[in-house]
């Protein structure tokens, strides 16, 4: 019997967001991923930087201190990898904002997954998700949360 491997994909700042705040735009797709990544079938990575970042991202309101203990159990579950910021991921992000006009934390974000080899990229943000598919190799395909999405164009069948 051939063993099915686990799905890996990379979240954004704006997909905790919008899970953790219950925004009515956001929270369908993300709570199916979620769902499935606690079945074993889905391993989201993030970087260390959505843990700060989640709490106030720019145009939106803060999660309040009451929800402390909610944001960090969340980041604490099992089906969530967190990733260091390194001196790498720094230098790959600063050659992204370069090549791709990516603000520095998106750039952050897009290098994390791209250093770990994650093939998809999940976000909310529309200025990334008009970037669809960034080079590299593999290349990163940036596009919202949702399950069972399409084959990725360079997969094998």
């Amino acid at each position: 019997m051939k063993k099915v491997q686990k799905e890996i994909r990379y979240w954004d700042s704006d997909c905790f967001l919008g899970m953790l705040k219950g925004e009515s735009d956001k929270k369908d797709l993300c709570k199916t991923v979620l769902e499935e990544a606690k079945e074993g079938n889905i391993m989201i990575v993030t970087s260390a930087l959505t843990i700060a970042e989640v709490l106030y991202i720019k145009g939106k309101s803060p999660i309040p201190v009451k929800d402390k203990d909610k944001v960090v159990l969340f980041f604490r579950s099992d089906y969530i990898a967190v990733k260091n910021v390194t001196i790498h991921i720094a230098e790959f992000a600063r050659e992204i904002v370069w090549s791709f006009g990516i603000k520095p934390k998106d750039a952050i974000h897009i290098s994390t997954a791209m250093i770990d080899k994650i093939k998809l990229f999940n976000t909310f943000d529309e200025h990334l998700l008009s970037k669809n598919i960034i080079a590299g190799n593999p290349a990163l395909v940036i596009e919202k949360p949702q399950v069972n999405q399409p084959k990725l164009p360079f997969e094998n069948t």
